[in-house]
């Protein structure tokens, strides 16, 4: 019998955010999901509080962490993947369509650094590849609907969903970012479904529902079908792009989400400092009349 992950969530409210630290127990290995940066948009400062907890917890257990896995380029945090990798020589992984995301927003921030190749990253995952942590398996699934490099990390009956899925009780992911669409996220989330209703899955953001006191991202496959809102059996394609896009049309952009995009999609790394040594993050101002 595949040994089972040891899997640790650090949540940030802020942004509420979870980051997983999953480890092979016997190998001592450790990989990082999704990584924040915190990030204070007022004042434009960056801090490593949030990392530096992960990096302790996994000194105190004494881990080697090998991997930092992102689900996608974040709209709502920037990565802490940089700083991770910087401290331990971990490697940065990620979908093979964040060639697309890269080459959607290369234009909108004129970030012609970018290289469209998704080359900022150490390791590009397709769709039904495997990754070794340890002696564990890591199955990549391609996900997309909410972005198009949307993927999700499946460690036997465990299933890191990024945010291709919310709790039960709270429902479903937009999908009107540049290149994302309603029903190829109604696709990726029944495939998700379709796994064994036993099926953990842990989720990326957590908002509490109404109605719900505390935050929570641990569910199961049939608890989803049984009670997510959007997604529940019986709802159908077409009843729940409907849906999915008349509220989308009405949804503010995420806080985060013009320096969000720009960093993540270099692998969490900022733009190269201007001639007088300072790092600066795009606004593109559209007036309108």
């Amino acid at each position: 019998m595949p040994n089972e992950p040891k899997i640790l969530a650090f949540f940030d409210e802020p942004t509420n955010t979870v980051s997983y630290l999953v480890v092979d127990p016997a190998a001592k290995e450790a990989a990082v999901i999704d990584p924040v940066l915190d990030y204070d948009h007022r004042s434009g400062k960056a801090t490593t509080t949030s990392a530096d907890a992960i990096l302790a917890k996994a000194k105190a257990d004494g881990l080697t962490i090998t991997l930092v896995l992102e689900t996608h380029a974040h709209a709502d945090h920037l990565s802490g993947a940089p700083y991770i990798k910087l401290k331990t020589g971990a490697k940065v992984g990620i979908g093979e369509h964040i060639r697309e995301v890269q080459k959607i927003f290369r234009p909108i921030f004129n970030a012609y650094d970018v290289s469209g190749d998704g080359s900022e990253f150490d390791l590009l995952f397709k769709d039904g590849e495997h990754i070794k942590l340890g002696s564990l398996d890591i199955e990549v699934i391609h996900t997309p609907g909410h972005t198009p490099a949307c993927i999700v990390y499946k460690i036997g009956s465990h299933v890191f969903v990024g945010d291709t899925l919310f709790m039960p009780d709270y429902g479903t992911a937009r999908a009107d970012f540049p290149g994302g669409s309603a029903r190829q996220l109604y696709h990726s989330m029944k495939k998700l479904l379709s796994l064994p209703p036993e099926t953990r899955l842990y989720m990326c953001h957590d908002y509490k529902a109404p109605g719900r006191d505390h935050y929570a991202w641990e569910t199961t496959v049939s608890e989803e079908r049984a009670k997510n809102p959007h997604i529940h059996d019986g709802v159908t394609e077409d009843d729940y792009v409907a849906m999915r896009e008349a509220r989308d049309a009405k949804l503010a952009a995420p806080m985060l989400l013009l320096p969000s995009i720009q960093v993540n999609i270099r692998a969490g790394k900022m733009p190269q400092p201007d001639a007088n040594g300072i790092t600066y993050l795009k606004i593109p101002v559209t007036l309108t009349a």
